[in-house]
């Protein structure tokens, strides 16, 4: 008998094997679709359904997936988010076209061509000491209401109807994004070398906001949750941003508590988000209590080594991705992308502990036809026999 969405996620989190392998896409940035692939998506399904963004934010760019569309995809798993206090997202609307667009944090996006965004507003770019920070003047108000007024509602939704998974995705870019936001990568990244303290009493200024948006995420969440997205981008192509050493000394500590803060107060699955290739902090984030680590960014460095991964850390943690959005998605024929599919998942799962899905967001540049391709890749090939 087949199982619901929901009960073959549980069953493949908790290093069991389901009747077929489970699917995310469009339940959040890191697992979502830009628009353009969306509205291709929908245009081929035949679904007539309004173009909205996830947490009402054009800039971004990723769609807010509608119903009809998640199960023409095959989603096992839908999303449960927050939003931004209601006076940034009114000012938001009620800027002047193409101009700087603010986040509750004090930094924000600018336009660098027609409809591109980028993250180049840094607030606290000067900043060398702890009194720059009790000094600066924008630090988000994290108990806002509007923040997270509907999510009780949605999640108790989700829950009554017991047929998906329900993973929630506070936006907080964790600690180390953060403070990229607020600095600039490089600033900050040459002060974690030079002022090695003022980049933990950065970091931790940071968390210490991120854990109370999560707390009041989490009290509205009750038990209607089942995965708790956090992250934060380690990796590059060919290695890790920072050293294993520094992230070690200064980054993992901050880390470690916020995932106990979570795990205090849910029996929810932690999926700790990490792009590039960050195959030598697997075991510390296994170490700290990470569930799910995504998205196994298969078109980087040791991380590829998809056998080695399974054969040494599978037991241990569960991987969600996998499925190359640098050159497969984008550029791949419909038949190397089912290959891919295929190819991935007989490697990854076997015995259960696999959630296959893109390697983060499904950009622009992928055909919708590609996009469709995967999913039903994963109904064709999925089945445990």
């Amino acid at each position: 008998m087949p199982m619901t969405a929901r009960e073959r996620v549980l069953t493949a989190i908790n290093h069991e094997q389901p009747d077929r392998i489970p699917l995310v896409i469009g339940v959040n940035n890191a697992t979502g679709i830009k628009m353009k692939p969306y509205q291709g998506i929908k245009r081929i399904a035949g679904i007539q359904a309004p173009d909205n963004f996830i947490y009402d934010w054009p800039e971004l760019g990723t769609a807010e997936i509608d119903e009809e569309t998640m199960l023409r995809l095959h989603s096992d798993v839908r999303g449960v988010l927050d939003l931004e206090p209601a006076d940034i997202l009114r000012t938001r609307l009620e800027r002047a076209p193409h101009s700087d667009c603010f986040d509750s944090w004090g930094g924000g996006q600018m336009e660098v061509t027609p409809g591109d965004w980028f993250p180049g507003i840094h607030p606290l770019a000067e900043a060398r000491t702890v009194e720059d920070l009790d000094n600066y003047q924008g630090w988000p108000d994290m108990s806002d209401p509007s923040r997270v007024a509907h999510v009780h509602e949605t999640a108790a939704r989700l829950a009554k109807e017991n047929e998906f998974a329900i993973m929630a995705t506070p936006w907080l870019l964790f600690p180390f994004e953060r403070a990229h936001a607020m600095q600039g990568m490089q600033t900050f990244l040459l002060n974690m070398a030079m002022d090695p303290d003022f980049a933990r009493a950065l970091l931790e200024r940071i968390a210490g906001h991120c854990k109370q948006l999560m707390g009041h995420f989490l009290d509205e969440l009750g038990d209607n949750v089942d995965i708790i997205k956090i992250g934060d981008d380690l990796g590059i192509q060919k290695g890790l941003m920072i050293s294993p050493q520094m992230y070690r000394d200064i980054i993992k500590p901050v880390h470690a508590d916020f995932i106990d803060f979570i795990k205090s107060r849910t029996s929810a699955k932690v999926l700790f988000h990490s792009c590039g290739d960050v195959a030598p902090l697997i075991g510390d984030f296994i170490d700290m209590g990470v569930d799910i680590l995504n998205p196994i960014q298969t078109s980087t460095g040791s991380i590829s080594d998809l056998p080695a991964l399974k054969k040494r850390f599978g037991k241990n943690i569960v991987f969600c991705g996998a499925i190359d959005t640098h050159r497969i998605l984008p550029y791949g024929s419909v038949t190397q992308v089912r290959e891919e599919v295929k190819r991935v998942m007989q490697i990854l799962g076997p015995g259960g502990g696999y959630l296959v899905g893109a390697v983060h967001t499904v950009m622009n540049d992928v055909p919708p036809e590609n996009v469709l391709a995967m999913v039903d890749a994963v109904k064709e090939f999925g089945e445990y026999g």
